[in-house]
Protein backbone atom coordinates (compact mmCIF):
# COMPACT_ATOMS: atom_id res chain seq x y z
CA UNK A 1 0.00 0.00 0.00
CA UNK A 2 1.16 3.20 -1.04
CA UNK A 3 2.39 5.32 2.43
CA UNK A 4 0.52 8.96 2.32
CA UNK A 5 1.95 11.74 4.18
CA UNK A 6 -0.06 13.55 5.79
CA UNK A 7 -2.40 16.07 4.08
CA UNK A 8 -3.02 19.94 4.47
CA UNK A 9 -6.07 20.04 2.28
CA UNK A 10 -7.73 17.10 0.17
CA UNK A 11 -10.17 17.39 -2.34
CA UNK A 12 -12.98 15.22 -3.24
CA UNK A 13 -14.01 15.30 -6.57
CA UNK A 14 -12.09 15.98 -9.42
CA UNK A 15 -14.74 18.06 -11.58
CA UNK A 16 -14.72 21.73 -12.29
CA UNK A 17 -15.75 22.87 -8.86
CA UNK A 18 -12.88 20.48 -7.24
CA UNK A 19 -10.04 21.68 -9.68
CA UNK A 20 -10.55 25.01 -8.99
CA UNK A 21 -10.45 24.55 -5.33
CA UNK A 22 -6.92 23.35 -5.68
CA UNK A 23 -5.88 25.69 -8.24
CA UNK A 24 -7.11 28.19 -5.77
CA UNK A 25 -5.50 26.70 -2.96
CA UNK A 26 -2.17 25.79 -4.50
CA UNK A 27 -1.31 28.92 -5.49
CA UNK A 28 -1.78 30.21 -1.87
CA UNK A 29 0.90 27.72 -1.11
CA UNK A 30 -0.84 24.86 0.25
CA UNK A 31 -0.04 21.36 -0.46
CA UNK A 32 -3.50 20.02 -2.15
CA UNK A 33 -4.47 16.20 -3.14
CA UNK A 34 -7.05 15.33 -5.08
CA UNK A 35 -9.03 12.53 -5.36
CA UNK A 36 -11.41 11.04 -7.70
CA UNK A 37 -13.51 8.02 -8.24
CA UNK A 38 -13.34 7.40 -11.48
CA UNK A 39 -10.01 6.43 -13.33
CA UNK A 40 -9.68 10.61 -15.36
CA UNK A 41 -10.39 13.70 -13.97
CA UNK A 42 -13.02 16.25 -15.68
CA UNK A 43 -15.04 13.25 -16.89
CA UNK A 44 -18.67 15.07 -16.90
CA UNK A 45 -17.10 18.64 -18.29
CA UNK A 46 -15.72 15.89 -21.40
CA UNK A 47 -19.17 15.16 -21.88
CA UNK A 48 -20.51 18.58 -21.52
CA UNK A 49 -17.98 19.95 -24.31
CA UNK A 50 -19.11 17.19 -27.23
CA UNK A 51 -21.38 19.29 -28.63
CA UNK A 52 -19.70 22.03 -27.89
CA UNK A 53 -18.57 23.02 -24.39
CA UNK A 54 -20.60 26.00 -23.06
CA UNK A 55 -18.10 27.77 -20.56
CA UNK A 56 -20.45 30.79 -19.34
CA UNK A 57 -23.10 33.35 -21.28
CA UNK A 58 -22.78 37.16 -22.67
CA UNK A 59 -25.89 38.77 -21.52
CA UNK A 60 -25.83 41.39 -19.00
CA UNK A 61 -24.36 40.62 -15.42
CA UNK A 62 -27.66 41.18 -13.68
CA UNK A 63 -29.59 38.97 -16.21
CA UNK A 64 -26.82 36.70 -16.00
CA UNK A 65 -27.73 36.60 -12.01
CA UNK A 66 -31.35 36.16 -12.60
CA UNK A 67 -30.95 32.96 -13.92
CA UNK A 68 -30.29 31.02 -10.75
CA UNK A 69 -34.05 31.94 -9.54
CA UNK A 70 -34.79 31.89 -6.33
CA UNK A 71 -31.07 30.97 -5.26
CA UNK A 72 -29.62 34.47 -6.61
CA UNK A 73 -29.26 35.77 -3.56
CA UNK A 74 -26.72 32.77 -2.70
CA UNK A 75 -25.14 32.05 -5.97
CA UNK A 76 -24.80 35.66 -6.86
CA UNK A 77 -22.51 36.13 -3.78
CA UNK A 78 -19.92 33.12 -5.22
CA UNK A 79 -20.54 34.41 -8.74
CA UNK A 80 -19.67 37.94 -8.11
CA UNK A 81 -16.05 36.12 -7.04
CA UNK A 82 -15.70 34.57 -10.58
CA UNK A 83 -18.21 36.42 -12.73
CA UNK A 84 -18.41 35.58 -16.88
CA UNK A 85 -15.94 38.15 -17.89
CA UNK A 86 -13.12 36.71 -15.04
CA UNK A 87 -14.12 33.07 -15.85
CA UNK A 88 -12.88 33.58 -19.69
CA UNK A 89 -9.93 35.62 -18.54
CA UNK A 90 -9.18 32.71 -17.04
CA UNK A 91 -9.61 30.46 -19.61
CA UNK A 92 -7.57 33.01 -22.01
CA UNK A 93 -5.18 32.23 -19.42
CA UNK A 94 -4.80 28.47 -19.83
CA UNK A 95 -4.25 29.80 -23.36
CA UNK A 96 -7.50 28.59 -24.92
CA UNK A 97 -9.05 31.03 -26.96
CA UNK A 98 -13.16 31.96 -26.92
CA UNK A 99 -16.09 33.36 -29.08
CA UNK A 100 -19.75 34.12 -28.51
CA UNK A 101 -22.15 32.39 -30.41
CA UNK A 102 -25.06 34.12 -32.05
CA UNK A 103 -27.07 32.71 -28.92
CA UNK A 104 -24.84 34.53 -26.48
CA UNK A 105 -23.36 31.81 -25.57
CA UNK A 106 -19.46 31.75 -24.63
CA UNK A 107 -17.56 28.76 -26.17
CA UNK A 108 -13.72 27.75 -27.15
CA UNK A 109 -12.83 28.29 -30.52
CA UNK A 110 -12.21 24.67 -30.77
CA UNK A 111 -15.51 24.16 -29.59
CA UNK A 112 -14.04 21.26 -27.52
CA UNK A 113 -12.91 20.44 -23.48
CA UNK A 114 -10.36 18.21 -23.89
CA UNK A 115 -7.87 21.33 -24.56
CA UNK A 116 -8.89 23.05 -21.69
CA UNK A 117 -8.79 20.10 -19.58
CA UNK A 118 -5.02 19.07 -20.55
CA UNK A 119 -3.45 22.26 -20.46
CA UNK A 120 -5.78 22.98 -16.69
CA UNK A 121 -4.45 19.32 -15.37
CA UNK A 122 -0.82 20.64 -16.63
CA UNK A 123 -1.50 23.61 -14.89
CA UNK A 124 -2.19 22.47 -11.89
CA UNK A 125 0.78 19.14 -11.93
CA UNK A 126 3.33 22.39 -12.19
CA UNK A 127 1.46 24.20 -9.14
CA UNK A 128 2.15 20.95 -6.86
CA UNK A 129 -0.95 19.31 -7.21
CA UNK A 130 -1.43 15.88 -6.28
CA UNK A 131 -4.14 14.07 -8.62
CA UNK A 132 -4.98 10.16 -7.33
CA UNK A 133 -7.48 8.62 -9.33
CA UNK A 134 -9.61 5.46 -8.12
CA UNK A 135 -10.14 6.75 -4.67
CA UNK A 136 -13.35 6.40 -3.55
CA UNK A 137 -14.43 8.02 -0.41
CA UNK A 138 -16.47 6.42 2.29
CA UNK A 139 -17.02 9.19 4.75
CA UNK A 140 -15.84 9.24 8.28
CA UNK A 141 -14.13 6.73 10.62
CA UNK A 142 -14.69 6.92 14.41
CA UNK A 143 -11.76 9.42 14.97
CA UNK A 144 -12.99 11.78 12.68
CA UNK A 145 -10.58 10.83 9.50
CA UNK A 146 -11.23 10.64 5.98
CA UNK A 147 -11.93 7.12 4.73
CA UNK A 148 -11.01 6.21 1.30
CA UNK A 149 -10.78 3.31 -0.98
CA UNK A 150 -7.93 2.45 -3.83
CA UNK A 151 -7.31 -0.77 -5.88
CA UNK A 152 -5.07 -1.68 -2.80
CA UNK A 153 -7.67 -1.05 -0.10
CA UNK A 154 -8.61 1.01 2.33
CA UNK A 155 -6.47 4.11 3.40
CA UNK A 156 -7.07 6.64 6.41
CA UNK A 157 -6.32 10.48 5.52
CA UNK A 158 -6.68 13.12 8.08
CA UNK A 159 -6.31 16.68 6.25
CA UNK A 160 -6.23 19.94 7.90
CA UNK A 161 -9.08 20.91 5.86
CA UNK A 162 -11.49 18.92 3.15
CA UNK A 163 -13.54 20.51 0.30
CA UNK A 164 -16.13 17.82 -1.14
CA UNK A 165 -17.15 18.55 -4.87
CA UNK A 166 -18.53 15.55 -5.82
CA UNK A 167 -20.93 16.45 -7.94
CA UNK A 168 -25.30 15.54 -7.97
CA UNK A 169 -26.69 12.41 -9.29
CA UNK A 170 -27.05 12.75 -12.75
CA UNK A 171 -24.92 11.49 -15.47
CA UNK A 172 -23.32 8.20 -12.52
CA UNK A 173 -21.44 6.98 -15.20
CA UNK A 174 -19.58 9.88 -15.09
CA UNK A 175 -18.60 9.79 -11.45
CA UNK A 176 -21.78 11.84 -10.03
CA UNK A 177 -23.65 9.17 -7.96
CA UNK A 178 -24.77 11.09 -5.51
CA UNK A 179 -23.36 8.50 -2.67
CA UNK A 180 -22.16 11.15 -0.68
CA UNK A 181 -25.59 12.33 0.58
CA UNK A 182 -26.15 9.24 3.39
CA UNK A 183 -22.38 10.05 4.31
CA UNK A 184 -23.32 13.65 4.84
CA UNK A 185 -27.00 13.35 6.45
CA UNK A 186 -25.67 10.84 8.73
CA UNK A 187 -23.74 14.00 9.91
CA UNK A 188 -26.81 15.93 10.39
CA UNK A 189 -26.55 17.80 7.26
CA UNK A 190 -29.86 18.73 5.80
CA UNK A 191 -30.41 18.01 2.40
CA UNK A 192 -32.91 19.20 -0.30
CA UNK A 193 -34.06 15.81 -1.87
CA UNK A 194 -31.86 15.38 -5.30
CA UNK A 195 -34.58 16.46 -8.53
CA UNK A 196 -33.88 15.93 -12.24
CA UNK A 197 -32.77 19.93 -13.75
CA UNK A 198 -32.51 20.67 -17.61
CA UNK A 199 -34.25 17.33 -18.34
CA UNK A 200 -36.86 15.81 -20.32
CA UNK A 201 -40.75 14.52 -20.00
CA UNK A 202 -43.08 12.23 -20.44
CA UNK A 203 -45.65 12.41 -22.59
CA UNK A 204 -47.75 10.15 -23.86
CA UNK A 205 -47.42 10.41 -27.43
CA UNK A 206 -48.77 7.56 -29.98
CA UNK A 207 -47.28 4.69 -31.25
CA UNK A 208 -47.38 5.98 -34.62
CA UNK A 209 -45.76 9.41 -33.48
CA UNK A 210 -42.97 7.47 -31.61
CA UNK A 211 -42.18 4.82 -34.38
CA UNK A 212 -42.21 7.55 -37.04
CA UNK A 213 -40.24 10.70 -35.53
CA UNK A 214 -38.52 9.69 -32.05
CA UNK A 215 -35.53 11.42 -31.66
CA UNK A 216 -36.61 14.04 -34.78
CA UNK A 217 -35.90 17.45 -33.97
CA UNK A 218 -38.65 20.43 -33.68
CA UNK A 219 -37.33 23.79 -34.51
CA UNK A 220 -38.36 27.41 -35.18
CA UNK A 221 -40.88 26.91 -32.51
CA UNK A 222 -42.04 29.18 -29.67
CA UNK A 223 -43.41 27.34 -26.08
CA UNK A 224 -45.74 29.27 -23.60
CA UNK A 225 -46.09 28.32 -19.83
CA UNK A 226 -48.29 29.45 -17.00
CA UNK A 227 -46.66 28.48 -13.25
CA UNK A 228 -48.57 27.77 -10.51
CA UNK A 229 -47.89 31.82 -9.43
CA UNK A 230 -50.05 32.52 -13.02
CA UNK A 231 -46.31 33.72 -14.43
CA UNK A 232 -46.33 33.64 -18.02
CA UNK A 233 -43.45 33.21 -20.44
CA UNK A 234 -43.46 32.92 -23.59
CA UNK A 235 -39.58 31.44 -25.67
CA UNK A 236 -39.09 30.87 -29.21
CA UNK A 237 -36.17 27.75 -29.90
CA UNK A 238 -35.82 24.00 -30.54
CA UNK A 239 -36.61 20.93 -28.86
CA UNK A 240 -36.48 17.04 -29.32
CA UNK A 241 -39.43 14.75 -30.00
CA UNK A 242 -38.44 11.28 -27.89
CA UNK A 243 -39.86 8.34 -27.69
CA UNK A 244 -40.99 8.92 -23.87
CA UNK A 245 -41.49 12.72 -24.48
CA UNK A 246 -39.83 15.79 -25.16
CA UNK A 247 -36.48 17.09 -24.52
CA UNK A 248 -33.96 19.74 -25.62
CA UNK A 249 -32.88 23.35 -24.53
CA UNK A 250 -36.47 24.88 -25.28
CA UNK A 251 -37.56 22.15 -22.77
CA UNK A 252 -34.86 22.41 -20.27
CA UNK A 253 -35.24 26.66 -19.99
CA UNK A 254 -38.86 25.38 -18.62
CA UNK A 255 -37.85 22.59 -16.86
CA UNK A 256 -37.85 23.38 -13.20
CA UNK A 257 -41.18 25.20 -13.19
CA UNK A 258 -42.68 22.22 -15.07
CA UNK A 259 -41.02 20.14 -12.22
CA UNK A 260 -42.92 21.90 -10.03
CA UNK A 261 -46.06 22.02 -11.29
CA UNK A 262 -45.83 18.52 -12.09
CA UNK A 263 -45.12 17.83 -8.24
CA UNK A 264 -48.44 20.34 -7.34
CA UNK A 265 -50.58 18.82 -9.74
CA UNK A 266 -49.30 15.60 -11.09
CA UNK A 267 -49.28 17.02 -14.57
CA UNK A 268 -48.46 20.20 -16.59
CA UNK A 269 -49.53 22.03 -19.87
CA UNK A 270 -47.39 24.30 -21.88
CA UNK A 271 -48.43 25.34 -25.62
CA UNK A 272 -46.56 25.22 -28.38
CA UNK A 273 -46.65 27.52 -31.83
CA UNK A 274 -45.68 25.79 -34.23
CA UNK A 275 -45.58 28.63 -36.75
CA UNK A 276 -43.98 31.70 -33.85
CA UNK A 277 -43.58 34.19 -37.38
CA UNK A 278 -46.95 34.31 -38.67
CA UNK A 279 -50.04 35.49 -36.74
CA UNK A 280 -53.56 33.68 -36.54
CA UNK A 281 -55.36 35.95 -38.85
CA UNK A 282 -52.63 35.72 -41.95
CA UNK A 283 -53.04 31.20 -40.73
CA UNK A 284 -57.31 31.62 -41.01
CA UNK A 285 -56.96 32.94 -44.35
CA UNK A 286 -54.29 31.05 -45.95
CA UNK A 287 -56.27 27.89 -44.52
CA UNK A 288 -59.67 29.13 -46.07
CA UNK A 289 -57.93 29.33 -49.84
CA UNK A 290 -59.51 26.98 -51.77
CA UNK A 291 -57.39 23.25 -51.65
CA UNK A 292 -59.44 21.78 -54.74
CA UNK A 293 -58.65 18.29 -55.03
CA UNK A 294 -55.38 18.39 -52.58
CA UNK A 295 -55.42 16.64 -49.37
CA UNK A 296 -55.40 18.96 -46.34
CA UNK A 297 -51.54 17.94 -45.77
CA UNK A 298 -50.86 18.61 -48.84
CA UNK A 299 -52.77 21.86 -48.46
CA UNK A 300 -51.11 22.18 -45.36
CA UNK A 301 -47.20 21.90 -46.80
CA UNK A 302 -47.89 24.06 -49.97
CA UNK A 303 -49.52 26.92 -48.08
CA UNK A 304 -48.17 27.25 -44.93
CA UNK A 305 -45.21 24.77 -45.22
CA UNK A 306 -46.09 22.32 -42.24
CA UNK A 307 -44.80 18.94 -43.02
CA UNK A 308 -43.78 15.75 -41.28
CA UNK A 309 -43.82 16.15 -37.15
CA UNK A 310 -45.41 19.41 -36.83
CA UNK A 311 -48.28 18.18 -38.74
CA UNK A 312 -48.04 14.67 -36.72
CA UNK A 313 -48.00 16.88 -33.55
CA UNK A 314 -51.85 18.17 -34.85
CA UNK A 315 -53.22 14.95 -35.19
CA UNK A 316 -52.04 14.28 -31.79
CA UNK A 317 -54.34 16.73 -30.15
CA UNK A 318 -56.80 17.32 -33.17
CA UNK A 319 -59.60 14.47 -33.97
CA UNK A 320 -60.52 14.40 -37.54
CA UNK A 321 -63.54 17.00 -37.60
CA UNK A 322 -61.46 19.41 -35.56
CA UNK A 323 -58.68 19.22 -37.91
CA UNK A 324 -60.89 20.18 -40.98
CA UNK A 325 -62.48 23.58 -38.88
CA UNK A 326 -60.44 26.37 -39.85
CA UNK A 327 -60.84 28.25 -37.09
CA UNK A 328 -60.13 25.44 -34.66
CA UNK A 329 -56.72 24.11 -36.79
CA UNK A 330 -55.22 27.43 -36.98
CA UNK A 331 -55.56 27.71 -33.27
CA UNK A 332 -53.84 25.07 -32.29
CA UNK A 333 -51.19 25.64 -35.22
CA UNK A 334 -50.60 29.10 -33.04
CA UNK A 335 -50.98 27.35 -29.49
CA UNK A 336 -50.92 23.50 -29.14
CA UNK A 337 -51.07 21.89 -25.75
CA UNK A 338 -48.59 19.54 -24.83
CA UNK A 339 -49.45 17.86 -21.10
CA UNK A 340 -46.07 15.86 -19.06
CA UNK A 341 -46.86 13.80 -16.21
CA UNK A 342 -43.38 13.03 -15.14
CA UNK A 343 -39.48 14.27 -15.61
CA UNK A 344 -37.36 11.45 -17.36
CA UNK A 345 -35.17 10.17 -14.72
CA UNK A 346 -32.43 11.36 -13.05
CA UNK A 347 -30.08 9.54 -14.19
CA UNK A 348 -30.86 11.32 -17.51
CA UNK A 349 -30.75 14.69 -16.66
CA UNK A 350 -28.08 16.93 -17.48
CA UNK A 351 -28.21 18.37 -14.09
CA UNK A 352 -29.34 17.74 -10.52
CA UNK A 353 -32.03 20.08 -8.36
CA UNK A 354 -31.46 19.71 -4.55
CA UNK A 355 -28.34 18.85 -2.51
CA UNK A 356 -27.08 20.54 0.82
CA UNK A 357 -28.70 23.57 1.71
CA UNK A 358 -27.07 26.84 2.32
CA UNK A 359 -28.40 27.16 5.50
CA UNK A 360 -26.15 24.43 6.54
CA UNK A 361 -23.19 26.86 5.46
CA UNK A 362 -20.89 29.77 6.04
CA UNK A 363 -20.22 32.44 3.72
CA UNK A 364 -17.36 30.46 2.49
CA UNK A 365 -18.80 27.08 1.99
CA UNK A 366 -17.65 25.82 5.20
CA UNK A 367 -20.68 23.44 6.86
CA UNK A 368 -21.00 24.88 10.19
CA UNK A 369 -21.85 21.88 11.91
CA UNK A 370 -18.46 20.13 10.45
CA UNK A 371 -15.41 22.42 10.78
CA UNK A 372 -13.30 22.64 8.09
CA UNK A 373 -15.33 20.98 5.46
CA UNK A 374 -16.39 23.07 2.77
CA UNK A 375 -18.47 22.13 0.09
CA UNK A 376 -18.78 22.94 -3.75
CA UNK A 377 -20.22 22.81 -7.26
CA UNK A 378 -23.21 20.70 -8.08
CA UNK A 379 -23.60 19.27 -4.05
CA UNK A 380 -25.28 22.43 -3.28
CA UNK A 381 -28.86 23.43 -3.17
CA UNK A 382 -29.38 25.15 -6.75
CA UNK A 383 -30.03 24.96 -10.32
CA UNK A 384 -30.04 27.16 -13.75
CA UNK A 385 -30.38 26.31 -17.02
CA UNK A 386 -28.54 25.47 -19.83
CA UNK A 387 -26.52 28.27 -21.24
CA UNK A 388 -23.20 28.42 -19.63
CA UNK A 389 -25.11 29.10 -15.92
CA UNK A 390 -24.20 25.68 -14.63
CA UNK A 391 -20.81 25.80 -15.23
CA UNK A 392 -19.43 29.20 -14.64
CA UNK A 393 -21.23 28.59 -10.85
CA UNK A 394 -19.36 25.19 -10.48
CA UNK A 395 -16.45 26.76 -10.89
CA UNK A 396 -17.19 29.77 -9.32
CA UNK A 397 -18.42 27.96 -5.72
CA UNK A 398 -15.01 26.03 -6.39
CA UNK A 399 -12.87 29.27 -6.03
CA UNK A 400 -15.19 30.53 -2.72
CA UNK A 401 -14.55 26.82 -1.25
CA UNK A 402 -10.68 27.22 -2.27
CA UNK A 403 -10.91 30.65 -0.91
CA UNK A 404 -12.70 29.55 2.11
CA UNK A 405 -10.34 26.74 3.10
CA UNK A 406 -7.45 29.21 2.53
CA UNK A 407 -9.33 32.04 4.96
CA UNK A 408 -9.43 28.85 7.16
CA UNK A 409 -6.36 28.10 7.39
CA UNK A 410 -5.11 31.81 7.94
CA UNK A 411 -3.23 31.56 4.67
CA UNK A 412 -2.01 34.83 2.70
CA UNK A 413 -1.37 35.02 -0.56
Amino acid sequence: MPDYAPLQVAIIGGGPAGLMAAETLAFAGVQVDVYDAMPSFGRKILQAGVGGLNITHSEPYDSFCSRYGDRQAHLQAIIDKLPPSRLCAWVHDLGIDTFIGSSGRVFPTQMKAAPLLRAWLHRLRGAGVRLHVRHRWLGWDNAGALRMVNPDGEISLKPQATVLALGGASWPQLGSDGAWLPLLQAKGVEIAPLQSANCGFEVGWSQYLRDKFAGTPLKAVALTFTDAQGNTERRQGEMVISTGGVEGSLIYAFSKRLREQLHADGSATFTLDLMPDRDIVKIIETLSHPRGSRSLSSHLQSRLGLTGLKVALLHEVLGKEQFNHVTTLAATIKALPISVHATRPLVEAISTAGGVCFSNLDKNLMLTNLPSVFVAGEMLDWEAPTGGYLLNACFASGLCAGQGVRDWLNLTV
